[in-house]
């Protein structure tokens, strides 16, 4: 951070826990889903073959690995969207849930997955379909008791594919390895640690006062010309330090584990703050926002080429 950032603005709390996304990838790929979610779980490291252009090129190399725990989750409905006529805005047009679903989360609609052939003859009324997912943090070693319901995108040439992907997959388990490869790249947005209320030189960096220059030595600087009306925005300020949304680009999936290779993560004493992976985890290159048992999305990348060949990666051994 430089002296007296204002990179992002406005430094305030996150609303809630989870994450939004709001952009989305066109690459139009086979049909498959643009995100999901996982926890947090800890930093490790890992040797492996280095395959980039870098001077270690071919050699044995230490890297520094975030493991990332993905709980049990389900499709359970799908959302419609169509055109504004007047503002020209996608609004939500109708959704279908599976029985299961309805029953579960006591849903007050006829549109089940009975229905599934009137919506397919009137796919031309809509612009978009999205999928309704429901996570299951108990599954994994997150002490969080609630589910998680979230919207996905869905990454497909045309609304016909995405609803026939959708369709089959409605009431269905939704797997890790069917959404990501190892060796291709995604965005991991987070919720940042929180600091709680930091003042302008923690916050921003900004140098003390000398002890002759005034009475007050971590008070910041002047707030403004003489005479102003207002208090601008580029002034540093004390205020609310982290817990901020924040996304870092193009992180590499070094491995995709299922249940029965935790053994190959694990630790003796397990992770702090964490304990033991019990589900399905992703291997992340390099460090991502937010503490231990914070929820992330993890999102396919936006960047149209950085996927168009993902290597495997030569993964030799994980430390513990």
């Amino acid at each position: 951070m430089t002296r007296g950032s204002h990179q992002f603005w406005q430094r305030r709390r996150a609303s809630k826990i989870l994450p939004r996304i709001r952009a989305k990838p066109s690459l139009k790929r086979e049909a498959r889903l643009a995100n999901i979610v996982a926890y947090k779980v800890g930093m490790s490291n890992l040797m492996m073959i280095d395959d980039s252009e870098s001077p270690a090129k071919q050699q044995e190399v230490n890297k520094a690995c975030t493991v990332l725990e993905v709980p049990q989750m389900e499709l359970y409905g799908i959302r419609f969207y169509r055109k504004n006529p007047y503002s020209g805005y996608l609004e939500v047009a109708t959704e279908i849930y599976s029985k299961d679903a309805i029953k579960k989360f006591g849903i007050k609609t006829e549109n089940n997955d009975t229905k599934l052939n009137k919506f397919k003859e009137e796919l031309k009324k809509f612009q978009d379909a999205t999928a309704l997912i429901v996570a299951y943090p108990e599954t994994t070693g997150s002490d969080q008791k609630h589910i998680e319901r979230f919207e996905s995108f869905v990454d497909a040439k045309n609304i016909e594919e995405k609803f026939l992907f959708l369709s089959n997959n409605l009431g269905k388990e939704i797997k890790i390895d069917s959404t990501f490869k190892q060796g291709e790249y995604i965005d991991v947005t987070a919720i940042t640690k929180g600091k709680g209320w930091q003042g302008a030189i923690k916050r921003f960096g900004v140098s003390r006062h000398s002890h002759k220059a005034t009475q007050k030595i971590r008070s910041g600087s002047i707030l403004g010309s003489y005479g102003i009306g207002k208090i601008l925005y580029t002034v540093p300020r004390p205020g609310q330090m982290g817990f901020n949304y924040r996304t870092e680009r193009n992180k590499r999936i070094l491995k995709i584990g299922n249940p029965e290779q935790v053994s190959e993560v694990n630790k003796k004493s397990g992770f702090i703050n964490y304990g033991n992976v019990k589900n399905s985890f992703v291997i992340v290159e390099g460090s991502i926002p937010g503490t231990q048992k914070r929820l992330v999305r993890l999102r396919e990348s936006l960047s149209r080429t950085i996927n168009s060949k993902p290597r495997e990666p030569k993964i030799i051994t994980i430390l513990k």
